[in-house]
């Protein structure tokens, strides 16, 4: 039997990483990975059930992937929150599995593949899996995706993720997470640093440090401050690689934290910080901590430590009883914390959680109006940050080096996946252009969030230390 599998992968980047665990066992027992969906014998769908979007852009990808020549099998977030319900809406999809089933993903392929049925999980909250004091988790045999390390990279380039942990705790009202990721897990220290290694010895030269909340990491291990000892481990690990830390919780930074992140060798320079809104009354609604105030001394305490630091966030606009009072809250604090990224959402209803019982929904179209307003507002703060930026020099990690286009592509140390780029002369570099180096360049111009820059020579480098 031929045994060619292609996995396709959607949603976010902790996806990414569970993506390569699972190729890594389908690779263990005797499969072959392809990324030619067409000729494979087998696909398998790692899906995303975070909001409706994601979920059509899951179920579209499946139903467009099924041709009737081959089995397409649908894992992931997606599959875990729905199991059978999905099974009986979606019967193009030849099985649903859930993560419990990832150490015998080979197995089961062969089993669907050989004609045989295979029955779909039961959906459930994944919270109760766990014991409820986080001490008592690690001994635990709950599957828990992306921490096994049985990883083979499906993606090329310089940057990659790595997965620190796994599940949240908190009880955010418009969040569905934690009832099929489960409550929070870290991964031992010892188990990232070696899959670092790892990662490095690859090639890898920018590790994005991904969980459902990083700064809860090492909160069941007993130690609430293991995140700072650990960044300082990984920042050492290689001269030439960074470590971006994601997905932090500005109710739960601390000093030393802000200060390892924003001034550390080896550490990025980046906040990725989910302030969601502005307004203490809709974050209170939202089951969330701080305001307005809160994060605006964050953001200051930030900058004061290094003002060139990158910070982005998320934002949701039109959760329910948002005034209009309260959404202008959150545009002056878009406005006054001139951040260098933020994504903005329009609230939408998602089952299982607990802003699904809210009264006063906001009207779509009113939502609709606000996020124009709000997006329109972004570009404008996060367009004058990057050109705050032009004139100071930049470290930045070459991703494509274009040659048609005689252009060298990359991120600065402030600059996230998803939050713009930098692009230099080749003509600046002569024959030393090369994807996953870390070059210096001053900026020179900017356009929206991406920068202009150009290389600086070996003195100018000296003369900037």
């Amino acid at each position: 039997m031929s045994k060619r599998v292609s996995v396709v992968t959607l949603g976010c980047a902790r996806n990414d990483v569970d993506s390569d665990e699972l190729a890594g066992r389908l690779k263990s027992d005797g499969w072959i990975l392809t990324e030619d969906t067409d000729g494979a014998d087998a696909v398998l769908v790692n899906t995303c059930g975070f909001v409706e979007s994601a979920k059509k852009d899951s179920i579209d990808t499946i139903l467009e992937l099924s041709d009737g020549t081959k089995p397409v099998v649908a894992v992931g977030c997606l599959a875990q929150r729905y199991g059978r319900d999905l099974a009986r809406e979606l019967p193009e999809a030849a099985a649903v599995l859930g993560f419990d089933t990832y150490d015998r993903i080979g197995t089961s392929l062969d089993q669907i593949v050989a004609g045989e049925s295979i029955e779909s999980h039961e959906p459930g909250d994944r919270r109760k899996l766990l014991p409820i004091t986080p001490v008592d988790r690690q001994d635990s045999t709950v599957a828990t995706p992306g921490h096994e390390g049985h990883r083979v990279r499906l993606g090329i380039g310089p940057t990659e993720s790595l997965k620190i942990a796994s599940g949240c705790d908190r009880r955010c009202t418009f969040c569905a997470i934690p009832s099929f990721r489960g409550s929070f897990v870290s991964r031992r220290p010892s188990d990232v640093l070696e899959e670092a290694r790892w990662l490095i010895d690859e090639g890898v030269r920018e590790l994005l440090l991904v969980s459902e909340n990083s700064t809860s990491y090492g909160k069941d291990l007993g130690d609430l401050r293991l995140l700072e000892t650990m960044l300082g481990e990984l920042g050492a690990l290689h001269p030439e690689v960074r470590v971006r830390p994601s997905y932090l919780q500005p109710a739960e930074m601390r000093p030393d934290l802000v200060s390892i992140i924003a001034d550390s060798p080896g550490v990025a320079a980046y906040f990725d910080m989910s302030f969601q809104h502005a307004s203490p009354t809709v974050l209170r609604r939202m089951k969330r901590f701080g305001g307005s105030e809160d994060f605006l001394r964050l953001v200051t305490q930030i900058r004061q430590t290094n003002a060139e630091a990158g910070i982005r966030t998320n934002v949701i606009v039109g959760f329910p009883g948002e005034t209009d009072e309260e959404f202008q809250e959150l545009l002056d604090f878009i406005s006054e914390a001139e951040l260098d990224a933020v994504g903005v959402f329009g609230y939408s209803d998602e089952d299982g959680t607990a802003a699904l019982e809210l009264e006063s929904k906001i009207p779509d179209d009113v939502i609709a109006a606000r996020v124009e307003e709000t997006v329109a507002l972004v570009d404008i703060v996060s367009e004058g940050r990057a050109a705050a930026r032009v004139g100071t020099t930049v470290d930045v990690l070459i991703e494509e080096v274009d040659e048609d286009q005689g252009v060298v592509l990359g991120r600065a140390e402030h600059q996230g996946p998803e939050d713009g780029g930098v692009t230099v002369s080749i003509a600046d570099f002569g024959a030393r252009a090369q994807v996953g180096k870390i070059i210096r360049a001053e900026v020179r111009s900017n356009e929206g969030v991406d920068l202009f820059a150009k290389l600086l020579s070996d003195e100018q480098i000296g003369a900037t230390n």
